[in-house]
């Protein structure tokens, strides 16, 4: 008999010598191994990249994303379609962009729960109906956001769920499991985490896919303005956090204006980082746990990017008007590991966005057949860069939410609100933090006719007419700026 911690609540509980569960037991060598790789998709909300240890932030602890990082490969140029959840999430999944999945903003909850809820994807074929077909028992543990939560969908025949998509608090909250709404006393990061664990115990012995869509860390809203409450929030209090600017308020800024430069909001965020953090060493100590590690590829990711006071900013797109389209706005993790097939402890350049996802995991899964092929998504496979190779590509990803659209190459942005701007136009070699708006200025003009072609020559390709704003088409989800 001995003692033992309990991973997620630090309590030491009883551990007796009974034999091992087959959740618990090891591999054992005669195991047959599955025809495929296993797929734990971890996806986090309104994270930005630089909010992370491995992406050199010195205040908030990551360890476990850190080692994460550290064992495969990092991109350091990841962003993300668009500024908010349910789009950014769509296009995960299915490889469009909101001009062709019809979702530009995040959707209202009567889409999500009561007689007007329905599935927004569901004229698509996404990442899970693809694995299911593909043999792959498919989980959801976390945020959905795409309509119709009560009912699993898209392949999923594990759901355990939000009832809608904002976040008021961790704690004392409403989950969907089993079809039914409940109360979650606990900590709901905690609870993603441990459903995700239970689904890897109940499914070792097949392929699976496990989407785990935590709803931290957030940092929006009223919850900014209470105390964090997780195991890492004393550790954090009256911290000095030299990585969250303090600068003038942008004059753009529309919403989250009562968070600029306080220390609670600052806090909070760094606790609830980190307790991301926490479940994603439990999941990946499960995988080892289990010896599944080298048969399963883990991606870590965010559904957009976002900002904590450089600029003088806080939040992302949808929180200024005009709607934004800051390069950390859009930047995000983005990691994958997979020991043996992806080399450990290397980072790429290349410029990619969350459209080129799908055909990447595909084609690591060994299932780059089966990618979609109608609509035709923008999306390029980067798999080659996951080996260690470098493939053919152009440094070149397109951005939009509602009537903001923006190209983004090596060295410039160019961003175009319909139909009568502002423009934007920055130098980014010499100006990475786009203080200084070159539209409009002596010089910059065969530059700016450039990009102006190329980002209406990309949504002349893959904007489908009746979801194209800017030629009319509707939305999906409420507009919220005009």
């Amino acid at each position: 008999m001995q003692l033992a911690l309990h991973p997620l609540l630090g309590l030491a509980v009883l551990s007796l010598a009974f034999p091992a569960s087959a959740a618990e037991r090891p591999p054992a060598s005669a195991r047959a191994t599955p025809a495929r790789p296993n797929l734990v998709f971890i996806l986090t909300d309104n994270q930005g990249a630089w909010t992370l240890g491995c992406y050199g932030n010195p205040d908030i602890r990551t360890p476990h994303i850190d080692r994460l990082a550290g064992e495969g490969i990092r991109f350091t140029r990841a962003l993300s379609s668009n500024p908010v959840c349910s789009p950014t999430r769509a296009t995960f999944l299915t490889g469009l962009i909101p001009s062709q999945h019809g979702v530009h903003s995040f959707l209202d909850p009567k889409f999500m729960m009561g007689p007007e809820a329905y599935n927004t994807l569901r004229e698509f074929t996404s990442l899970g109906e693809v694995l299911r077909d593909a043999g792959y028992t498919c989980g959801l543990s976390g945020k959905w956001h795409l309509g119709a939560n009560l009912t699993p969908s898209e392949g999923f025949t594990t759901w355990t769920t939000k009832p809608d998509g904002h976040t008021r608090e961790f704690y004392d909250q409403e989950v969907i499991e089993n079809g039914a709404v409940r109360k979650e006393a606990g900590y709901t990061t905690d609870l993603w985490t441990r459903k995700g664990i239970e689904f890897i115990e109940q499914n070792q012995e097949r392929p699976f896919f496990l989407f785990l869509a935590y709803n931290g860390p957030y940092v929006l809203g009223g919850m900014m303005n209470n105390r964090a409450r997780n195991r890492h929030a004393e550790s954090y209090r009256g911290k000095h956090f030299a990585s969250f600017p303090v600068d003038a308020m942008h004059p753009w800024q529309h919403a989250n204006k009562q968070f600029h430069n306080q220390q609670v909001a600052i806090e909070r965020t760094a606790a609830e980082v980190s307790g991301v953090d926490d479940g994603v060493g439990e999941i990946t100590a499960t995988l080892k746990r289990l010896g599944l590690e080298e048969n399963t590829v883990v991606v870590y990711a965010s559904d957009q990017g976002w900002m904590g006071g450089q600029n003088g900013m806080w939040g992302m797109g949808d929180h200024f008007r005009p709607i934004g389209a800051h390069e950390l706005m859009m930047q995000i993790p983005l990691i994958f590991r997979q020991p043996g097939k992806i080399p450990a402890g290397r980072t790429s350049d290349l410029l990619v966005s969350n459209y080129d996802f799908l055909p990447t995991i595909l084609g690591q899964l060994g299932l780059g057949a089966k990618m979609p092929s109608a609509p035709k998504s923008p999306g390029r496979d980067f798999t080659a860069a996951l080996s260690g190779g470098r493939p053919a590509w152009e440094n070149v990803v397109f951005y939009e939410m509602e009537a903001t659209r923006a190209v983004r190459t090596d060295d410039w942005k160019y961003v175009a609100r319909f139909p009568k701007g502002p423009f934007e136009l920055y130098d980014l070699k010499r100006d990475p933090r786009e203080r200084f708006n070159l539209f409009g200025q002596p010089g910059t003009e065969e530059k700016r006719t450039e990009l102006a072609r190329r980002l209406d020559d990309f949504f002349v390709r893959y904007a489908d007419p009746q979801y194209d704003i800017w030629k009319g088409g509707r939305s999906k989800a409420k507009r919220h700026a005009e």
